[in-house]
């Protein structure tokens, strides 16, 4: 361009394009995790009139053409025209971006809908939306199409006894990478959604499968947490705490266990999950940190200058911390609204929880001496283990290096760590295949032999690195591994899980999967861990093949090829020649791969612990109430979901 750079090559976004000119700066993300956000800004507005007490009841309807419906009982969106912004409610709601009725604390005091984007959002990234707004006794409809555009004018549908809005839309295929609503995915946002709401009912119908529930909460985070605590024993009782500064209210329940020695929180702001934490958090773990302190050493259990680590007295605790703020103080980390960026929320939760657990500890000095103590223990524990560590890891690494590294590691050669890839492959057939398929220089390949551990139950290191096959995971990776793990010491740019399309194939996943949640997080959070995508068949005659991932893929192949197909099935790595492997699943112009990503800790803590745990009966529960076992599909697809 150079020279020739001038006004005409600007370019100005007009309406609702920057939306899908760049949706990952509006939902994050155009997978299944963005596709379900645009029912989330919905669901936002619905509730936020629920809270503002209109209606008690909200529908969530996935419709059996791939359409999804929100219906409230609310005032009903706004139809009318605005003579200053020259435009209808609805133009305004749902064809402009920054506009609607939550700039103004007296239409919602605090709504989680921030920017004012979110239902336009939904609609820019939409085939078409349909609007129903039941007010003054009408029913006033409009259609938009391609994307936000209006299809037909506001129409008045006649008379109605319905009071709210109804929103119907249908996601765009050429934005999203799947456009399939995950039914567990839309239940457990509307559970958090009703612990939050007391006395609002959320009813979640799935017509595809006639799947439905309700949920319901009439005493809110206080039954929210006995569901979290279910099958684990408490070192405490539940501790509850509300209060108000500076205009913020705080909420929150938590208790600590015995035998648990993780941090668990789950954090709302104006009903919004905050999965990044955020200022209200950061409050949360002062207060705590403080509070104990000050009862230690009113107790003579500590001394001034050996204070207690909060991290330490952290461990075990579970909480459900909700704030609500007012919309000309509240402040989110992006329009996903992961993190909550009000820094008055620190100082007013800190203050509220501070004040009144102080009382509560005093009042409570067993269960407080027991957390106390626990944590005292577990500090000493800490110290004493640090040395010894040490030692037993370089001991461990060296016969980890001489027994398994050089016999099992096929290394790359770039020292670019970033631009180098691990494979991490299921036996020597594939190993092999995947040796000479792969690029040298950027490509290493660790096959594995047999099944890893179950590493569900495990916290003592000695058994892990007592393991080959973990071990050798571990040294291989490079960045250590449970607190000590380092993201900053990894070899490898990506690390890739490549098994077998199989039943065992998908064990080994899981057990992988598994390892990398409970002893390398970071590897999954900060976006480092992949899964191969290796084809189940491959069509072709003399002239032409083509590679397919399911059964959708094969029919349409063999139409294409036409007469005198052949088929392989591959129900292995193994069965491709090396060439086919790198072709499909390495080369990186040509591979499918899937990113591993984190987005409920508690959901996705819960779920491995289900089915991975100790706790058969909770398994089994688990499996009665969810598995249609005369129903082949449908068992198959429940797994699916939930892999």
């Amino acid at each position: 361009m150079g020279n020739n750079y001038n006004a005409s090559n600007l370019t100005v976004l007009h309406g609702l394009e920057p939306v899908r000119e760049r949706p990952g700066m509006y939902i994050g993300s155009t997978d299944t995790v963005g596709l379900h956000h645009l029912i989330w800004e919905i669901v936002d507005n619905a509730v936020d009139e629920a809270n503002e007490g209109y209606g008690k009841h909200i529908f969530v309807t996935i419709k059996k053409d791939g359409s999804l419906e929100v219906l409230d009982q609310g005032r009903g969106i706004p139809y009318d025209y605005n003579e200053k912004e020259k435009m209808t409610g609805f133009q305004i709601v749902y064809q402009t971006l920054h506009g609607g009725g939550k700039f103004d604390e007296s239409n919602y005091s605090a709504a989680g809908g921030l920017h004012g984007v979110g239902a336009a959002v939904t609609n820019a990234l939409s085939k078409w939306m349909e609007v129903h707004s039941y007010r003054d006794g009408v029913d006033h409809f409009q259609r938009f199409e391609k994307g936000g555009s209006k299809a037909l004018p506001l129409k008045d549908l006649g008379q109605t006894n319905k009071r709210g809005t109804c929103v119907s839309f249908f996601p765009d295929d050429t934005i999203f990478e799947d456009i399939t609503w995950n039914y567990e995915r839309i239940a457990n946002h509307l559970d958090d959604r009703a612990c939050l709401t007391k006395g609002v009912t959320f009813h979640l119908l799935d017509e595809r499968t006639n799947r439905k529930q309700d949920f319901f909460y009439e005493n809110g985070l206080k039954e929210y947490f006995n569901r979290h605590a279910k099958n684990k024993t408490l070192l405490t009782q539940p501790i509850y705490i509300t209060g108000e500064q500076d205009r913020i209210k705080v909420e929150v329940i938590f208790g600590f266990f015995k035998d648990d020695y993780n941090e668990k929180i789950i954090s709302f702001a104006n009903g919004v999950r905050t999965t990044d934490g955020g200022y209200h958090v950061t409050g949360f773990k002062k207060a705590i940190t403080s509070s104990f302190n000050s009862y230690a050493l009113s107790r003579g259990k500590i001394k001034g200058n050996d204070l207690l680590d909060g991290d330490t007295i952290r461990e075990g605790i579970s909480v459900i911390l909700s704030v609500s703020v007012p919309e000309k103080l509240l402040q989110f980390e992006g329009q996903t609204k992961g993190k909550l960026g009000t820094k008055v929320a620190l100082n007013a939760v800190d203050n509220v929880i501070e004040n009144k657990l102080l009382y509560y500890l005093e009042e409570h000095k067993t269960e407080a001496d027991a957390v106390v103590e626990k944590t005292i223990i577990e500090m000493k524990a800490k110290n004493k283990a640090d040395e010894d560590r040490k030692k037993e890891r370089e001991l461990l690494k060296n016969h980890v290096t001489s027994y398994s590294l050089s016999e099992k590691l096929c290394p790359c050669s770039s020292k670019d760590y970033l631009a180098n890839e691990l494979f991490i492959v299921e036996g020597d057939s594939a190993g092999g295949s995947a040796k000479k398929g792969r690029d040298p220089a950027h490509q290493a390949i660790l096959p594995l032999r047999g099944k890893p551990k179950n590493t569900t139950d495990i916290d003592d290191e000695k058994t892990l690195l007592g393991n080959k096959e973990i071990a050798t995971l571990i040294y291989t990776i490079g960045a250590g591994f449970n607190k000590e793990f380092n993201i900053k010491n990894i070899k490898y740019g990506k690390v890739i899980i490549m098994t077998d399309a199989d039943d065992d194939g998908s064990h080994i996943q899981s057990l992988l999967l598994t390892f990398f949640y409970n002893h390398m997080k970071p590897l999954i959070s900060s976006g480092y861990l992949y899964i191969a995508c290796p084809p189940l068949y491959r069509v072709y005659n003399s002239k032409k093949e083509i590679y397919c991932y399911d059964d959708n893929d094969l029919q349409k192949a063999i139409e294409e090829i036409g007469q005198g197909y052949k088929v392989n099935r591959y129900k292995g790595l193994g069965e491709m020649n090396y060439s086919q492997l790198s072709v499909t699943t390495m080369q990186k112009s040509t591979r499918k791969l899937i990113q591993v990503s984190l987005d409920d800790d508690e959901d996705a803590h819960d779920k491995i612990n289900t089915f991975l745990g100790k706790d058969a009966d909770r398994r089994k529960e688990w499996i009665d109430n969810n598995i249609d076992f005369t129903n082949k599909d449908s068992f198959k697809e429940e797994l699916k979901r939930e892999r």
